[in-house]
């Protein structure tokens, strides 16, 4: 295949107050360098918006470098190798790498990881055999060092770590499996489709009343993608010994006032209950026993995951960010590139 002279990528053009819009992004079309010395160029195929990347957007010191005005945007990506100076990939070979929003890349070819399409759909290493399934999995059974018999409580329940921390926990002995998620067929979804034991729309009501309504023996594990009003329910109906695993606060990244809740935390003291962030770059030692129980599961089937794929084109990027963050996704919200 031959490379194009110039391809599109997607900007950041201002840094968001509030929610992020459209007017904060910019499209430009670019020259694509010729490989140097152990690089590659990569013609993108499909990419991943995350949530974490809201945060990015913003100008402040976090695990994680803030994207740049007038600069392209990144995150998860895979594509096909169309030129290369790097003797451990040819073209024609397909790579998981880090420079998304764009249609061609350039990199180190050791900055970029092969994949096989014929093990699994090019889609599942950004989702379910990707950064989202190690998180989920290493989030529950390490972070929040899970155990059989444990009642467990998931917030975003159907998004990309959400759907799969349920699962793992029901796969794993969990006692009982709750989740939390914005619409009637999202929750549906969770109870027919996954195997939680119950769900609940947050829009329907109070969180902590709904929570407790399905929990009344409490809660041992909470696996937070949301924060706020769900950081303060979980801490309400946690059992003693209880612990968090705090991946996200979804509810709050656009947020221009400090959050009212949790407003509970005395509750920790008495409880003795654990709260701890969660990074996925913490946890690579678990790779290889991920891939192994998850790929297990996936191709007996105990395992099901969802992707809300935006075709169209690197133009509709934006779009599906800004979708994502409103939860217009079920499971992986991923954007078709070609």
């Amino acid at each position: 295949m031959s490379v194009p002279s110039t391809a599109l990528e997607v900007r950041l053009a201002s840094r968001p107050h509030g929610w992020p819009t459209d007017e904060n992004f910019e499209i430009a079309e670019v020259s694509v360098p010729s490989p140097g010395e152990g690089q590659i160029v990569v013609r993108n195929v499909v990419m991943s918006v995350d949530p974490y990347m809201r945060g990015r957007m913003n100008d402040v010191k976090s695990y994680s470098a803030p994207f740049q005005i007038g600069e392209p945007l990144d995150g998860g990506v895979v594509g096909e190798v169309v030129a290369s100076n790097f003797d451990g990939l040819k073209p024609g070979d397909h790579v998981l790498h880090g420079l998304g929003w764009r249609e061609y890349a350039v990199l180190d070819g050791t900055q970029a990881l092969k994949v096989d399409p014929a093990v699994a759909p090019l889609s599942t290493y950004l989702g379910v055999l990707g950064m989202p399934g190690l998180t989920a999995y290493a989030g529950l059974l390490a972070t929040a060092e899970f155990k059989e018999g444990d009642v467990v409580f998931v917030s975003g329940a159907a998004g990309a770590v959400g759907q799969l921390v349920g699962q793992i926990a029901r796969l794993k002995g969990a006692s009982r499996v709750i989740g939390s998620a914005g619409s009637a067929d999202k929750v549906k979804y969770l109870v027919d489709e996954l195997g939680f034991d119950a769900a609940f729309n947050y829009k329907d009501g109070p969180v902590a009343e709904q929570l407790a309504a399905l929990a009344p023996n409490g809660i041992d594990v909470y696996f937070d993608n949301v924060g706020g009003e769900h950081l303060e329910a979980a801490i309400a109906v946690m059992n003693p010994h209880g612990r968090a695993a705090l991946c996200g606060a979804i509810s709050m990244y656009n947020d221009t006032t400090p959050p009212a809740a949790p407003r509970n935390l005395v509750q920790l003291i008495g409880k003795r209950i654990t709260l701890r962030g969660l990074l996925v770059g913490d946890h690579q030692a678990l790779q290889p026993q991920f891939v192994a129980e998850m790929g297990a599961w996936i191709a007996s089937g105990e395992l099901k995951y969802t992707e809300t794929v935006v075709e169209g084109g690197v133009r509709q990027a934006p779009a599906a960010f800004l979708g994502m963050l409103r939860g217009e996704n079920t499971g992986k919200m991923l954007v078709q590139l070609g």
